[in-house]
């Protein structure tokens, strides 16, 4: 690297790292350029040690190096370490910069110099205004979070059992939320001087060490970690928002993206992470425009940074309760699981729908300590070396068998049909069928668990032998079968009897239609509220159909906000 802006040892880093991709990463910027930006902003002085920003404050501004130098630096163990310098005409900042979440880490004066600054009404107005910068700054904040997550810098600490079933939680929820966090098991060596260090005890793992004031959270929930993280965004509940998206799939973040670039004030609310069910995918590829592939998390990924780029505002993890209409004023109130209230004019529910659990007694027991409900790279080295279990014949378990067999030491599929064609697509079959790490089991199914705090042993059996085995098998993946979450919904919209929301023609007809006009394809018997995807009567469980339906559903709320102007 001719310039040294990440303070490590770079023969360590291979290719696909994003700080050996220094152009991209972390660019200057030619003198047109700055002098384009300048017009966003302000240039300011400051001396040595200044500080611009610090961990866990919101909303920061946008800096471009003028003269000098600025220093991005993590809290860790040992305090203050700079792994990152911004030289002459380079710039700040990262993921954050597109939403209103705490920062990771610090930003200080390394030398005196002069800055330009551009606030964030200001950089928002920039993205719109100046595409190619846009789209050199977005890349390189992309770029910069995937780094601090690979490098495990400006995150958190977990430490944690093996094979607890609130580890594999916590680092679900941080992982798909892009959150960098570097794991810790009790086995592990340096663990006994972390836990002194700390005053812990095994008894209060898993336990989330935070580098700022040694804020440390036992057993912290969801909810818990990203309130102490500044995960959580407040809603503006001043004005009403155009649009309330409900869920964030493929269909929620593609309505959330269509409603803010074509000027709708847009919300979106997610009770976890953004990418739904098609986000624990380890690889889809037969999504267009992509031929060699991408997994649901990375599609997610990019999906929720057009959003937010455009102005959509993501709040999680967060659930809606219920809906009430505000006759009077035109407008749905929707009251958050923490009492919040949300005004707004329309509503799109793309809540999608969950896999169905195993039909045996203690069915819950094991969720997340022997039972996992996604296939991606945490869950691989979960289950390295060792066999496992897939049960359900559609693609999203085609793709966790291909992508798990390169990771464990053999895949069982668990199929109740006699085959797979009627529910896969061609290309996974052929790669499981030739692959000697997997084996099909046509017309099986598991029976009964087995195991104390973690599974240990599966019993299946073949419907058509009702032959009997039991499995050393400490790893089950369960791909079967599609429930709506609409559980919350039942009160307030019509839904078949499989729990889908009905839309269109098929609403109308249900409970009647309040209006003269018909409802249209994807309004339920509800005006001004939508339903899209997968947690809609009829739709096609595709990821390309979601996002289809998402954009489609943007169309038909602009035609009832004009009718309620």
């Amino acid at each position: 690297m001719t310039q040294s802006n990440i303070l490590m040892n770079t023969e360590n880093l291979d290719a696909s790292d994003p700080y050996v991709r220094e152009a991209q990463t972390f660019p200057t910027l030619k003198d047109d350029q700055i002098g384009r930006l300048k017009k966003y902003g302000t240039v300011e002085t400051f001396k040595k040690n200044d500080f611009l920003f610090q961990r866990g404050d919101r909303t920061v501004d946008f800096f471009v190096v003028i003269s000098g130098n600025i220093e991005i630096f993590e809290y860790t163990n040992d305090g203050h370490k700079v792994f990152t310098i911004h030289r002459e005409s380079q710039f700040t900042g990262e993921m954050d910069l597109l939403n209103d979440r705490k920062i990771l880490v610090g930003g200080r004066m390394g030398e005196d110099g002069e800055v330009l600054r551009i606030n964030r009404e200001s950089f928002r107005r920039m993205l719109v205004g100046e595409s190619d910068l846009s789209e050199l700054i977005i890349r390189a904040f992309i770029l910069r979070r995937v780094g601090l997550i690979s490098h495990k810098q400006g995150g958190v600490t977990l430490i944690a059992h093996h094979e607890n079933s609130d580890s594999v939680r916590i680092q679900r929820f941080l992982k798909s939320n892009g959150y960098p966090i570097d794991v810790i098991y009790c086995d592990d060596e340096g663990c006994d001087e972390i836990l002194e260090k700390y005053q812990l005890d095994t008894s209060d793992l898993p336990s989330v060490i935070i580098h700022l004031g040694d804020n440390i959270l036992k057993k912290p929930t969801n909810f818990q970690l990203a309130e102490a993280l500044g995960l959580t965004e407040d809603p503006n509940l001043a004005e009403p928002y155009d649009v309330m998206i409900v869920g964030g799939g493929p269909t929620g973040l593609s309505a959330a993206v269509y409603a803010a670039s074509e000027g709708l004030r847009t919300v979106l609310i997610e009770k976890e992470a953004p990418g739904g069910q098609a986000g624990t995918s380890s690889k889809i590829e037969n999504y267009l425009g992509f031929p060699t592939g991408l997994s649901g998390q990375a599609l997610a990924g990019r999906a929720q940074v057009q959003a937010m780029k455009f102005g959509a505002k993501i709040i999680l993890p967060h659930q809606v309760n219920e809906i009430q209409k505000l006759e009077d004023e035109k407008l749905f109130s929707l009251e958050l699981c923490n009492g919040t209230s949300i005004r707004t004019k329309s509503v799109i529910v793309t809540t999608g729908a969950t896999y169905r659990r195993l039909n045996v007694k203690e069915n819950t027991k094991f969720d997340n300590a022997g039972i996992y409900y996604a296939a991606t790279a945490m869950e691989a080295d979960i289950c390295r070396g060792k066999e496992v279990i897939i049960v359900g014949g559609g693609n999203s378990a085609g793709q966790a068998a291909v992508f798990l067999a390169g990771a464990a030491k053999h895949v069982h599929m668990l199929v109740r049909r006699g085959e797979l064609a009627s529910s896969m697509s061609d290309y996974l079959i052929g790669r499981i069928e030739s692959s000697p790490r997997i084996t099909l089991h046509y017309h099986t199914e598991i029976t009964e668990l087995h195991g104390d705090e973690h599974l240990e042993k599966v019993t299946i059996k073949n419907r058509e032998s009702c032959e009997e085995n039991t499995m050393d098998v400490r790893h089950v993946f369960l791909m079967i079968g599609a429930v709506p979450n609409t559980e919350w919904l039942k009160e307030c919209i019509s839904l078949n009897d499989y729990g889908f929301a009905l839309t269109g023609a098929d609403a109308a007809n249900d409970k009647g239609w309040p209006l003269e006009r018909p409802p249209m394809m994807m309004e339920t018997n509800v005006p001004g509220i939508f339903a899209a995807g997968d947690v809609r009567a009829g739709s096609i469980k595709r990821v390309a159909s979601g996002v289809g339906e998402g954009s489609i559903t943007v169309t038909q709320v602009h035609q009832y906000l004009a009718e309620i102007a």
